[in-house]
């Protein structure tokens, strides 16, 4: 079935074996002759990966910046990190990793200035790091950890309850838990969480994933005698999140139909911190907006919502009468989008972002605008969780060239005291990070950031690298990441663009990316490339653009709408076949962003005219080419990547190199092991210096 021998460009792409597929949408027929390749549990499929990967690695190999380029990036990676700190009960919890091992270990300790003890050391669970934590969650009284572990990659977890007084696991366990954390009842004996029911022998990584329940488990019992809570037996497409508010008397049921940000919302009495059955009672089921619930207290439910507010708000509602018609604005739209918000020490806490940058905003318990936190810089701040009679909080802070430094926040004084701050092989004071802004195809102004050396000289002959995501109200925003260090310090440009679909302005400019109009983020893509070259940051030869997951989409899309404005394009665990995404595992919860070629001959025009597996040209001259993805990715399984590199890899498409790097024991990146993260994006790096015929030292 496979061939070896030499073909275009010299590589020897294995040859993919065709078949007759054809499938008819609105009287339209459109071939898919490598369906085959989307049963991962063949003996075909898995000959084919082999094949694949032994091309790529023989060419990867082979590359001289690749042994330089995994040196710096494992010298840059090597740096001490924490995660922000949280308290429940009398113990402090944060993660902390000492640089190069395989997953972060979860520490405690009875207060900031006592020397922390492992709580939960992932490294321990397996020989080869696969195995991450997906969730932990302490009791109120911080006695126990109720914690997910998912294993090689998969969203699938397994949640266990750790004693953290002895560090012996209870004989406590929860199975085919995803997309769900824990809420711990006030009374400590028992948590929520939502499942789905097992799948199908084979169908695990692939499966569609519908009917999640919620259900509550009690210490000490087994799984199947877990109550369950609600569910909807009508809408296969119901999802749960819960938590309890702080003074234990209400579980906040978050009710998701999609991926998109808009949801229900219901509530069930606990009373006296217990669990004791009963059915929730419903705020909103309207699903026509936007609702985060902050905090319950004295009968009210104070919830952020872009309902009437596109830009979001805060509103109070009165339990007792939760029509919208009663609803208290707390704290009004503004002209920047409120991304984020919190109820810490009798405050409100709210996060925006101004031009996709954080500020941070502290309102009283009435909505009175109070104060602003005094962030280091223009920047990336998130954190600031707690309970409403916590006096402290922390956040993180970062930039593109600043690694995240964690501070503690007194919510009484404002006053930021510094609690960690990492110590890097990265010297932030050689580059410099400057914020542009690029006009869209239609007008539309978008931020973009870029960083470079300091005194970078303009004239076009920069290796660039531009990052973008745009989609699902997600917000891209100036971050350090060990990929953009290690380019920057190989001498490159990185470039970060903020894309309609995304968060940065609110729901508007999510909506301009979705659906019909999502060809909107493709073009503010090319955009941003195209004034980068205009501005004689970069040339179409010194250009390359990555993005992962829809950002994969992204590379995908784009790569084959404008080959000549690339000279190498890496679409990680991108969605790729758009007739066909919504099949598998939870791709049918991404509707809301992109439509399925069901809903209208419209709907499926427009998919098909963008969609990168049906859109590649024969006879065009491509950028080169590495698309990454995971053999156990179950969120966007891998098909994806597996057509769209059969389809690439049978077209001429000209010289340059079109070869996929597939990980074995991998997913769709979380919890991914460090020495897989570094070999991998290592990789990523090599192939694009290579391609610029970039010399590495």
């Amino acid at each position: 079935m496979f061939s070896t021998t030499a073909q275009a460009q010299g590589l020897g792409y294995p040859a993919t074996r065709k078949i007759e597929q054809i499938d008819a949408y609105h009287g339209i027929a459109v071939a898919d002759p490598y369906r085959w390749l989307e049963d991962d549990n063949s003996a075909d499929t898995k000959a084919w990966v082999a094949q694949q990967n032994e091309v790529t690695d023989k060419f990867l190999a082979a590359m001289p910046q690749r042994l330089p380029v995994r040196r710096i990036y494992t010298e840059l990676y090597n740096f001490e990190r924490f995660g922000i700190p949280f308290h429940e009960g009398e113990r402090y919890f944060w993660s902390r990793n000492d640089g190069l091992q395989q997953q972060n270990v979860l520490y405690t300790a009875r207060s900031l200035k006592d020397a922390p003890q492992v709580a939960l050391d992932p490294n321990t669970l397996s020989r080869d790091g696969t195995v991450a934590l997906g969730g932990v969650v302490p009791s109120r009284d911080g006695r126990l950890l109720a914690y997910g572990v998912a294993g090689a990659g998969s969203d699938w977890q397994v949640w266990k309850v750790r004693d953290l007084a002895t560090g012996q696991d209870l004989a406590d366990r929860i199975d085919w838990v995803k997309f769900s954390s824990a809420a711990w009842t006030a009374d400590g004996k028992g948590f929520f969480y939502a499942r789905y029911d097992a799948p199908k022998e084979g169908d695990a990584l692939k499966g569609a994933n519908y009917f999640q329940k919620l259900y509550y488990h009690r210490l000490g019992t087994a799984q199947a005698d877990d109550v369950l809570v609600t569910e909807n037996r009508d809408d296969k497409e119901w999802g749960f999140g819960a938590e309890v508010s702080d003074d234990g008397q209400l579980l906040l049921i978050t009710v998701w139909k999609s991926a998109g940000s808009k949801n229900g919302l219901m509530v069930l009495p606990l009373p006296k911190g217990v669990f004791a059955g009963g059915k929730p009672r419903p705020v909103t089921l309207d699903f026509d907006a936007q609702y985060t619930p902050i905090l319950a207290v004295g009968g009210k439910l104070v919830v952020k919502t872009d309902k009437g507010a596109p830009r979001g708000r805060l509103v109070a509602i009165d339990l007792k009468n939760p029509a919208p018609a009663g609803w208290k604005t707390l704290v009004a739209e503004g002209p920047d989008a409120m991304t984020g918000a919190s109820a810490v020490g009798g405050r409100y806490l709210l996060s925006y972002l101004h031009d996709a940058a954080t500020l941070v905003r502290v309102h009283g318990a009435d909505g009175r605008r109070l104060s602003e936190v005094a962030l280091p810089g223009v920047g990336t701040a998130s954190g600031f969780g707690g309970h409403w009679d916590d006096q402290e909080t922390f956040f993180s802070y970062t930039s593109l060239t600043t690694p995240a430094e964690i501070h503690r926040y007194d919510v009484k004084t404002g006053r930021i005291e510094l609690f960690k701050a990492p110590k890097t092989a990265f010297n932030p004071d050689e580059f410099e990070t400057r914020r542009e802004f690029v006009t869209s195809k239609d007008g539309t102004r978008l931020p973009v950031f870029i960083a470079a050396k300091k005194g970078l000289k303009l004239d076009g002959s920069n290796p660039t690298l531009l990052y973008g995501y745009g989609g699902f109200d997600i917000a891209i925003t100036p971050a350090y990441n060990v990929t953009a260090a290690t380019w920057l310090k190989m001498g490159g440009v990185y470039v970060i663009a903020s894309l309609r679909g995304g968060g940065e302005y609110g729901s508007a400019w999510h909506e301009a990316g979705t659906k019909l109009k999502k060809q909107n983020v493709f073009d503010d893509f090319i955009a941003a490339g195209e004034w980068l070259v205009k501005n004689k940051v970069a040339s179409p030869a010194t250009l390359a653009i990555n993005g992962g997951s829809n950002g994969g989409l992204l590379v995908g899309a784009v790569t084959n709408q404008r080959p000549d404005l690339f000279a190498a394009a890496v679409p990680q665990v991108g969605v790729m076949d758009m007739l066909r995404y919504q099949n598998f595992t939870i791709g049918w919860a991404w509707a809301t962003d992109y439509g399925t070629g069901a809903d209208s001959k419209e709907m499926f025009d427009a998919l098909y005219a963008y969609s990168p597996v049906h859109t590649i040209k024969s006879g065009v001259k491509y950028p080169a080419v590495l698309i990454t993805t995971g053999d156990h990715d179950d969120r966007v399984v891998p098909a994806h990547s597996f057509k769209y590199a059969a389809t690439l890899q049978a077209a001429d498409t000209g010289p340059a190199p079109k070869l996929i790097r597939i990980e074995t024991n991998a997913g769709h990146g979380a919890g991914k092991p460090t020495s897989k993260i570094i070999e991998e994006r290592g990789d990523i790096l090599a192939f694009i210096a290579n391609t610029m015929k970039l010399e590495v030292k």
